[in-house]
């Protein structure tokens, strides 16, 4: 019978042996083998059949491998020829053998297939050992580049934890405050908090880019750090170098585009660059459609918190257009208007603007007992206006 050489087309995956289950005793009349096929890297075959013979040609039991090489067969006692043969090996031909696998009745013996043994290898033409030392080289690489995408997603799981402990520290310090704790020690211990996480994550992004410089996501959360740490230049370069690695990629992650772009877009407008930032903000709604609602929704409560009242109704217009039931926006929106109230020279009343009016009123519309609602119940009293339930625009004047 002949023999041919199997050989891997690309990457095997590494599989570790099956745990086999333990069985309930076998019959006297009857023994069993099992074990695993191994091709010439020493990696499982995926994919063919093992059978016994007696003779090395008729086969006396065939079964088919699991996908990580397994095998398992019960047959009657005796000794044979073990034989692998691959789905498109002819039935005259064989990959590989093991002769005299002795079957005991009533035991269970463990034989694998092993083409990675020197014997096998010895068989191989010349050709075909260069093949198989080229395909040692590239499997040696890939389980190089495994250990390290490991690696990189185990720091990734970090970075988010520390993410999530800064959010949590800043909803603390703001529950705290309310609750009668001073502002100063409140911002200093969470200062604190948020630039240990920061640092943590610049150290550990620092070390992971420059192991792996084209991943865009290590550059995101790079810059996320750098900004944490008020390291604006750097933020900005390291945003920008993910968006290059990204939006030259194959197949672009639109999430990461956004994430990037809405990073660069809070660095400029932290920094007072507000042309740069509503283009920024703007483009990571257009590259991340699904998320655009949030990064407008982010860009009108920083103008809020940086005293930006234009630019926060600018970006609430845009928030609402996508997630027109969000009342924080219609809040947003009301704010930033009621900078331009005036006095009634005559009755000295505050005069609202129009849209002022319908931003407030549809925030009470949706949540009357949001977080903001007394704020804006005194706001519409102060102007002489009657809080309605069902909100309704104003006709213009």
């Amino acid at each position: 019978m002949k023999r041919t050489f199997v050989l891997m087309a690309g990457l095997l995956a590494l599989a570790a042996l099956p745990v086999m289950a333990q069985a309930p005793a076998a019959p006297a009349s009857t023994g069993k083998v099992h074990g695993q096929v191994l091709n010439p890297t020493g990696q499982p075959q995926t994919a063919g059949t093992v059978s016994f013979s007696t003779d090395g040609t008729t086969a006396k039991l065939e079964m088919k491998i699991g996908t990580d090489g397994s095998f398992s067969g019960e047959i009657a006692p005796g000794t044979y020829f073990l034989i692998y043969r691959a789905p498109d090996t002819p039935k005259d031909q064989m990959v590989d053998e093991v002769k005299g696998v002795k079957v005991v009745a009533g035991e269970d013996i463990l034989q694998n297939i092993d083409m990675s043994r020197q014997e096998y290898i010895d068989k191989m033409s010349p050709e075909q050992r260069k093949q198989l030392e080229d395909l040692k080289k590239v499997n040696a690489e890939a389980l190089k580049a495994n250990a390290v995408i490991a690696h990189l997603n185990a720091d990734l799981k970090a970075v988010n934890a520390d993410k999530h402990d800064i959010d949590v520290a800043s909803q603390t310090a703001a529950q705290q405050l309310g609750a009668g704790a001073t502002k100063a020690d409140l911002e200093a211990k969470t200062t604190e908090i948020k630039t240990a996480k920061y640092t943590d994550i610049e150290s550990l992004m620092t070390a992971d880019t420059a192991a792996k410089t084209d991943e865009a996501l290590l550059w995101n959360n790079l810059g996320y750090a750098q900004f944490g740490l008020k390291k604006t230049d750097d933020a900005i370069v390291s945003y920008k170098k993910a968006l290059d690695l990204e939006n030259a990629s194959k197949k672009p992650r639109t999430e990461v585009i956004g994430q990037s772009q809405a990073g660069l877009g809070e660095v400029y407008a932290r920094t007072g660059k507000t042309d740069d930032a509503q283009a920024a903000y703007d483009a990571a709604a257009k590259a991340d459609p699904v998320r655009g609602g949030t990064y407008l929704k982010n860009e009108a409560i920083i103008y809020y918190q940086m005293g930006n009242a234009t630019a926060q109704g600018i970006a609430a217009d845009k928030a609402i257009a996508i997630n027109p039931t969000d009342a924080i926006l219609y809040y947003l929106k009301g704010n930033a208007l009621v900078g331009n109230a005036t006095i009634d020279p005559k009755t000295q009343q505050m005069v609202l603007p129009p849209d002022c009016i319908a931003a407030y009123q549809k925030y009470l519309e949706l949540a009357p007992t949001g977080p903001f609602a007394n704020d804006v119940n005194g706001i519409l009293a102060s102007a002489g206006q009657k809080v309605v339930t069902t909100y309704k625009a104003p006709g213009k004047k």
